[in-house]
């Protein structure tokens, strides 16, 4: 969604304080030879259009201006979660479904921005598969991670639509070449982001699909934030002017991505240049709408969201202990909007 000229001024007055603060980093020089500060964050996963303002915003110089020295790494073993909760990561991106569970069991992650308001999630299938709302799932073979938030997402939309989730079989595939598998007849329908691994396999490979889309059904399933911006309880408290100057460049990278999506695929294909320029573009167009909802600033996250999926993850068994919803994001690091 389109920013205002507002937020904008807002973020630079933002971005242009936190560069002359002072930092406990010992990054390059900036500009005007203060020394940048250091700050590491982590992906989810490899790189992808989730994570379109991050690049916009490095290519385009906006974190040094802020005094930033930003590093990206990809994930590794133990998780986005733990690592920045351990200090590994400044800051990570995380994904709703993770960080409810890991306060559940003490890990102190907060999320400080969701990246999409609505959940792009779908189920996805062959065109010919007759497969085209949850009730038709009935007879059919569902390929993912064997995870209990799969089971209770995928049980409740079958219910929701009149249908019987007994008669949906289940089994692990993991991360695989999902055209494959569905045209093997190895699964019929597996769960994806309808602006990446769909929208690959219809304006990339140029098959036809069948999708059952997640904000189709609020009214069976909640909505959730994923993925989201997390970092710690402790970076918040005692590092958060380094936090806000971080966000106020990356809501600018987003608001550029929402503006200009083709320079902005080109921006992230120069950082990424291994990554497929038509599914990049493709995407990068596709996401340029969405990056925000009407009339909320990018990054704003709601109580009631985050309420609604809690209740759900305690009900699917995902969370070993309650969770306090509140404390699980914070809206206070964002830039100001207009």
């Amino acid at each position: 969604m389109k920013r205002t000229a507002l937020l904008f001024a807002a973020a630079w007055l933002i971005v242009a304080a936190a560069a002359c603060s002072d930092d406990d980093g010992s990054g390059a020089a900036t500009d005007t030879g203060v020394p940048a500060t250091d700050l590491t964050l982590m992906l989810n996963w490899t790189p992808n259009t989730h994570h379109l303002g991050v690049y916009v915003a490095e290519q385009r110089g906006w974190y040094d201006e802020a005094g930033l020295d930003l590093r990206i790494i990809e994930p590794g073993e133990g998780g986005v979660n733990e690592a920045v909760a351990s200090g590994r990561a400044d800051v990570g991106i995380s994904v709703a479904e993770e960080v409810l569970p890991a306060r559940a069991a003490g890990v102190p992650v907060v999320s400080i921005a969701a990246i999409l308001p609505i959940n792009d999630s779908s189920l996805m299938a062959l065109g010919d598969s007759g497969i085209t709302r949850p009730r038709d799932l009935e007879g059919k073979t569902y390929g993912g991670y064997g995870g209990a938030l799969e089971t209770e997402l995928i049980t409740r939309l079958i219910e929701c639509d009149g249908g019987d989730p007994s008669r949906l079989r289940m089994v692990e595939v993991g991360d695989v070449d999902y055209l494959a598998g569905m045209e093997r007849g190895t699964y019929d329908v597996v769960w994806v982001f309808s602006g990446w691994d769909a929208l690959r396999a219809t304006a990339v490979e140029g098959r036809t699909i069948s999708e059952i889309r997640f904000a189709d059904h609020v009214d069976c399933i909640p909505n959730w934030y994923t993925p989201v911006f997390v970092a710690s309880e402790s970076a918040i408290a005692e590092r958060s002017d380094v936090l806000r100057s971080f966000l106020a460049a990356t809501a600018r990278g987003y608001a550029a991505a929402a503006e200009q999506p083709e320079e902005a695929a080109s921006d992230f294909l120069a950082a990424v240049p291994e990554a497929d320029p038509a599914l990049v573009k493709a995407s990068a167009d596709y996401y340029a709408g969405l990056f925000s909802a009407p009339d909320t600033p990018w990054g704003e996250q709601e109580l009631e969201v985050w309420t609604s999926f809690g209740i759900f993850a305690d009900e699917a068994g995902l969370l070993s202990e309650p969770v306090d919803p509140s404390k699980a994001f914070t809206n206070a690091l964002l830039p100001p909007s207009g």
